[in-house]
């Protein structure tokens, strides 16, 4: 009989619940490893994974979770707490390279309750039609957030970073997006999620091309950048670098 696992999200924002149940083994692995990616996605302030219900029959399957874990270190960098893990389940995770930033924690509803009383970043969210007005409207939203943040030194470089990320959903992708602008430890991210699993490159072209630049200067212009990989689509993300804004 085939290896079953179910996981359910409970809740997403501003803390995420996800509740694993079922077997854990070399067949499911993969099936948590997407997720977890899926609920690290929407950038919540804490993802809670509570395997209660959970068997693992092989703790190397928890290898594609150790993976999302390093993968989502840089972005969106959200805290995991594994809740109602058995003593064979916390050894498993004991051994898997990349878990050891992950907390463990009695159950869910203490975790749940400890999570509520953390700060939340200045966040802001906001969904968008891929057509051209959108560029304008994500341009008007960073000015504003970052003068509302105290943090105008941002604003010109964060609003042209804003602009290509949208402006590459819309001629590439064609589906509605989320925009998340994030302020936190004196650094802007930016990140846009729309529905196309086509992973962006970013392409050196010549000087007679036509197109091709807006990823490289993404590029050019961030601390950091990259895609994150979901089951419906994909997050691409950018923190910015303050000596250049």
């Amino acid at each position: 009989m085939p290896s079953q696992l179910v996981c359910r999200p409970e809740r997403d924002l501003p803390v995420a619940v996800l509740t694993v149940s079922g077997t854990l083994d070399h067949l499911t692995g993969d099936a948590l490893g997407a997720a977890v990616r899926r609920s690290l996605a929407v950038q919540p302030v804490k993802l809670l994974l509570d395997v209660s219900r959970l068997k693992v029959a092989d703790p190397f399957a928890f290898g594609t979770f150790g993976s999302v874990v390093c993968q989502t270190a840089e972005f969106p960098n959200v805290p995991i707490v594994v809740c109602g893990a058995d003593p064979g389940t916390s050894a498993a995770l004991a051994t898997v390279p990349g878990c050891a930033t992950v907390e463990l924690a009695g159950d869910c509803a203490t975790a749940l309750a400890e999570a509520g009383r953390t700060p939340q970043p200045d966040r802001v969210r906001v969904r968008l039609r891929p057509v051209p007005e959108a560029c304008r409207q994500v341009r008007n939203l960073v000015v504003q957030a970052c003068a509302r943040w105290h943090r105008t030194d941002f604003t010109a470089t964060a609003a042209l970073i804003a602009t290509e990320l949208v402006a590459n959903v819309v001629r590439h992708a064609h589906t509605t997006m989320e925009f998340t602008l994030g302020h936190r430890d004196g650094r802007i991210t930016m990140a846009v999620r729309d529905g196309s699993r086509h992973l962006p490159k970013a392409l050196d072209p010549g000087l007679t091309d036509a197109g091709g630049r807006g990823l490289r200067l993404v590029r050019e212009l961030s601390e950091n950048w990259g895609v994150l990989p979901v089951s419906d689509g994909k997050v691409v993300w950018t923190h910015l670098i303050p000596a250049l804004a």
